[in-house]
């Protein structure tokens, strides 16, 4: 056990810079998929439903993860270069959607003509929208080639938010369901996979770095510039921030010179504050702006959970630098985003509608499907 005093590691500019990220893009992806099921609602467009999960498709989550980390464990440089083509692919995606709606804002403060020029993937894009495409695409040529932590970020963040507008939860019930396995899964995999796989199962997939594909055709073609292509990838699975921030690290540098996050320990926790975000929008009005979250209307949950997520991962960074051992991040954002919600709609007697509640209850006329 490290002396207190360690804990003002905290306050240099890595952790910081971490902390405030994660409850930015945690807060960013409930808001932007409250918004999105505004947009389904007024687009009237199916091909962009999201999914809504059931309570065996949440409890299938975790397990599937289970199989997948086993897998990656055993198998990961055999299949790193396949992962980097798909991950690079739900990149561009990713990016493209969470772009999309500033563009469409600029385009019509400005009042430009962008008429459907052709169809990519059974849907018609404007001209603007294939420049953006384009853009989005070069973004992820450019980690590709480099590597960076930041543009490693950068998709990281596209893809949390993504996922978190497209996959939701019905109720607190599922969700409370779903994140007390992922918390039981977390405290296992972190703390006990040793004594079953003789390694730390999480924290060596973690920190793996995939083998980049544009290297290895690059080297079996002999083109130019070799030596500018990264070997090695961290794959946009989860934010990183070199410890020593503004003096960097080099592109496939050493896992330990980094701090990181999972995407799963902020796209779980937002999927939990998309919800309570649907709820006080019900509650409160029919506008969608950051600045009515402020108002005193209403329950505002989201004052709750999103605090606590923050409490939590301050929580769980401190338990690392104090045990100077990897954390299972869950174990503490459960408790400190679920608890303040469950319990605060338990005295308000807005537990019953919480718990049973659905989405559809909150758009009734947004286009949603079940898988």
């Amino acid at each position: 056990m490290e002396p207190l005093w360690k804990l003002l590691y905290l306050l240099e500019p890595a952790p910081v810079t971490l902390i405030l990220t994660a409850v930015a893009v945690t807060f960013g992806s409930a808001f932007r998929a409250l918004n999105y099921g505004k947009e389904m609602e007024r687009n009237r467009d199916l091909s962009e439903a999201s999914i809504m999960l059931d309570r065996s498709q949440a409890l299938m989550i975790p397990v599937m993860s289970s199989c997948s980390l086993v897998l990656m464990f055993y198998l990961f440089s055999s299949v790193s270069q396949l992962l980097t083509a798909l991950t690079a692919v739900a990149s561009v995606s990713s990016l493209f959607f969470c772009l999309s709606p500033y563009i469409a804002h600029v385009r019509s403060q400005f009042g430009l003509a962008d008429p459907f020029v052709s169809r990519c993937c059974s849907k018609s894009l404007t001209r603007i929208q294939w420049l953006l495409l384009l853009a989005c695409t070069s973004v992820v040529v450019a980690w590709l080639v480099s590597g960076h932590w930041i543009l490693n970020n950068l998709l990281g963040i596209a893809i949390c938010i993504a996922f978190v507008s497209h996959v939701r939860l019905p109720n607190i019930k599922i969700c409370a369901m779903l994140l007390v396995c992922l918390f039981v899964y977390d405290i296992f995999w972190v703390f006990f996979s040793e004594r079953f796989f003789g390694a730390n199962v999480m924290v060596s997939v973690a920190t793996q770095q995939a083998s980049n594909p544009v290297h290895t055709v690059a080297n079996s073609l002999s083109l130019p510039g070799l030596q500018l292509i990264t070997k090695k990838l961290e794959l946009p699975v989860k934010i990183v921030f070199p410890r020593n921030l503004f003096g960097g690290v080099t592109a496939g540098g050493n896992a330990t010179d980094y701090m990181m996050l999972g995407l799963g320990d902020m796209a779980m926790p937002a999927m939990l504050l998309a919800l309570v975000l649907c709820f006080d929008h019900r509650k409160s009005s029919n506008t969608v702006s950051l600045f009515d979250l402020h108002s005193s209307k209403g329950h505002k949950y989201i004052w709750y959970a999103l605090p606590g997520y923050a409490i939590g991962l301050v929580t769980a960074l401190s338990a690392g630098v104090l045990t100077h051992s990897p954390q299972p991040a869950l174990l503490y954002l459960v408790p400190s985003t679920l608890g303040p919600v469950i319990v605060m709609s338990w005295v308000r007697k807005d537990l019953d509608e919480l718990w049973e509640g659905t989405l559809s209850n909150i758009n009734d006329k947004s286009h949603q499907i079940e898988v």
